[in-house]
């Protein structure tokens, strides 16, 4: 009898985790198109404003360490979003590859690690061309119900 109550709360134990840990990738994974379907593809910067912490880092392996999100901010609008460019970076999530670890502290959710694998693009006069192909892990932090991107690590870039 105790070995079938034992199964009983350990399966309803693991039902709700799996149901936040459902609710919490849902989230982020929502939350990647904005930062980037919204914010690196289509320059409504002001996503970023939304999502990422004021003590966020960036580091990338080829581009190095972006320490502050005013930067960061800036960085986008000097590079990716100039205006008079010719040629426009876009970036494409690799469909599936999105993994979402929860971090808890005495069974709470506090945070959640995200990785994933994308794909960038360059487009010049509409001819569009391959780039290269990175993994990423985004480090988000819940503050007052609100997720907030924290640090960011883009590496392994490879040119396709």
């Amino acid at each position: 009898m105790k070995q079938y109550l034992f199964l009983f709360f350990f399966g309803i134990g693991f039902s709700i985790n799996a149901q936040t840990y459902s609710e919490v990738y849902k989230t982020l994974k929502a939350n990647d198109s904005l930062i980037f379907e919204r914010s690196f593809n289509k320059c409504e910067l002001q996503y970023l404003d939304q999502l990422i912490s004021d003590d966020f880092e960036f580091y990338h392996d080829t581009a190095g360490i972006t320490n502050s999100k005013e930067l960061f901010i800036q960085t986008m609008k000097d590079g990716v979003c100039k205006s008079n460019s010719a040629t426009k970076p876009t970036r494409e999530l690799v469909e599936g590859s999105i993994e979402v670890f929860l971090l808890k502290h005495n069974g709470k959710i506090y945070g959640a690690l995200q990785n994933g694998i994308h794909h960038f693009f360059e487009t010049t006069n509409g001819h569009k061309v391959a780039g290269s192909a990175a993994k990423f892990s985004h480090l988000w932090l819940l503050e007052n119900d609100k997720w907030f991107l924290k640090r960011v690590i883009s590496f392994d870039h490879q040119m396709k």
